[in-house]
């Protein structure tokens, strides 16, 4: 191969490249700007997320935490920009491949974006249409402005401006891509929290007391008893938070009832509301873990709304499904007992975030997120334990949920250095629906302690601990354990989140010094 050719390929492939960026671009500033169409990007990643296997998704949470969605989300921009240098390389002496690479592109995106609840089919495939045009008219210019109309391609001056042309149009393709993607998710997170911003969340008829400071015990390195909506942990499979309209929005209750319904978002500000201090927690946190948190919530009651559908006999499953297809399925009756199970629409006394479900989602004391915190949440359907699986249960996860009864050290973390002497230690403890009893802390091989409790919200949330120890110069050990309200102490036997939460008790090394 001459140096002719393999210049000639490598500046295809920056063309390509670029081609694809601005293509990915304008299909993101497409999504911002209408309503009726999808982030194609969002959507191939929806189906990556459900095609992946279950151990993948469970180690992109663990390692990346809240960030997996963001590092999925550059791992197809990534991949998608690869490819399209691999058809800029194909294409330097005929068009064929990068046309045919990029139509592909194209379907991919629009079968991706009609499995989304309110994509309008149409409206997808002309927006694509024009991006898929952009992208392609965007390699035709790179290829060309690379080759000065008076250069001969065997003048090396000539070929160096032609390099130096195509590296400065490269550069501001992917200047126009990246600006791109900017905008359209600024428009989509805008659109959302405007419509959101001119919501009022009505005033419950059951109000609870705010939290005081017998709640807790405002330790440094300690969570608070109710966590703030924006340091509320995260866990979807949501690539891009949904931007849902309330006023098009509607929330169906059909499956085995006497009577389908569908409720407005009007409707459900118009039902009595009620408000709850409930602690939720994810299924893949693990020992001593951040994916657990208690917040206010409020909204009506699932159990009205059961009510006005009427639950036929042997419904003895309730399964909620996302704006973006996303399902979990738990026992009825946990939707019709004491512990209150509920439609939220609001969080911390404001409208319900759109990371955390806006404009209603499912709160079920008790049960981990995975089996019953259906966000954004538009179905309602009640049918047999047996006929469904909710989305993580064919991945290997146990279809009935309950939330352990856990604790956590927050103070001191783990290798921190404290000083010498009195130190407090301090942390939180969670049996939703059991309430906690009890906590005891052991330091190194001593004898196991009772902590000090804070006063307890509610059995739904978790309470604050804390207890005064001497500390001698070293290195030491803390564990902690708790009991709950039926008397029963969390176990020591160590075992992973999967398949239906890790138990063990939480420890920590420090020094003292």
């Amino acid at each position: 191969m001459s140096d002719q050719t393999l210049s000639l390929k490598t500046r295809a492939g920056y063309a390509g490249l670029a081609a694809t960026a601005v293509t990915l671009g304008v299909t993101e500033l497409f999504a911002g700007l209408f309503v009726s169409v999808p982030s194609a990007m969002a959507s191939i990643g929806a189906i990556v997320v459900d095609v992946s296997p279950s151990w993948l998704e469970s180690f992109a949470i663990n390692v990346f935490g809240t960030a997996d969605k963001l590092v999925l989300g550059l791992g197809i921009f990534v991949v998608a920009l690869l490819i399209g240098m691999a058809l800029g390389r194909r294409s330097t002496h005929s068009l064929v491949p990068i046309v045919a690479g990029f139509i592909g592109f194209g379907l991919v995106g629009v079968l991706a974006q009609v499995q989304e609840n309110a994509t309008v089919p149409l409206a997808a495939v002309g927006c694509m249409a024009v991006a898929v045009g952009i992208g392609l008219g965007t390699f035709v210019w790179l290829v060309n402005l690379s080759r000065p109309a008076e250069a001969d391609i065997s003048d090396r001056d000539s070929t160096d401006i032609g390099r130096r042309r195509l590296l400065l149009g490269v550069g501001a393709a992917v200047v126009v891509a990246g600006v791109s993607v900017g905008v359209g998710r600024a428009m989509l997170r805008s659109r959302s929290e405007a419509q959101r911003a001119s919501l009022v969340l009505p005033v419950p008829v059951q109000a609870m007391a705010d939290p005081t400071a017998a709640h807790d015990f405002d330790l440094e390195g300690v969570a608070p008893v109710v966590v703030g909506n924006a340091t509320f942990y995260r866990i979807d499979t949501a690539l891009i938070v949904p931007s849902v309209d309330p006023d098009m929005w509607s929330l169906r209750v059909h499956g085995m009832v006497d009577k389908e319904i569908e409720l407005t978002y009007r409707d459900l500000q118009d039902m009595d509301q009620i408000e709850r201090y409930v602690t939720l927690s994810c299924v893949s946190n693990q020992i001593g873990g951040r994916y657990v948190g208690n917040a206010l919530w409020t909204g009506v009651l699932l159990k009205d709304v059961l009510e006005m559908a009427g639950v036929q006999p042997g419904a003895d499953q309730l399964v909620g499904r996302s704006i973006d297809n996303w399902t979990a399925g738990f026992p009825t009756e946990y939707a019709l007992d004491d512990r209150e199970a509920m439609i939220a629409i609001g969080m911390n006394r404001e409208i319900l975030p759109t990371s955390h479900g806006f404009p209603a989602r499912l709160i079920v004391p008790g049960l981990y997120g995975y089996v019953s915190g259906t966000k954004w949440l538009t179905e309602i359907e009640l049918t047999t334990w047996d006929a469904f699986d909710g989305y993580w249960v064919p991945r290997g996860w146990a279809k009935e949920g309950p939330i352990k009864t856990q604790s956590r050290i927050d103070r001191p973390k783990l290798g921190d250095t404290v000083e010498v002497g009195p130190f407090t230690l301090g942390g939180v403890a969670w049996a939703p629906t059991k309430g906690i009893e009890m906590v005891e802390v052991q330091i190194d091989d001593g004898p196991w302690r009772e902590a000090d409790l804070a006063e307890s919200l509610s059995d739904a949330s978790w309470r604050l601990w804390k207890i005064d120890v001497e500390l001698t110069d070293g290195e030491h050990w803390a564990r902690v354990r708790a009991t709950d309200g039926t008397g029963e102490t969390q176990t020591d036997k160590r075992a992973s989140a999967r398949p239906d939460g890790a138990t063990g008790w939480h420890a920590v090394r420090f020094t003292a010094q």
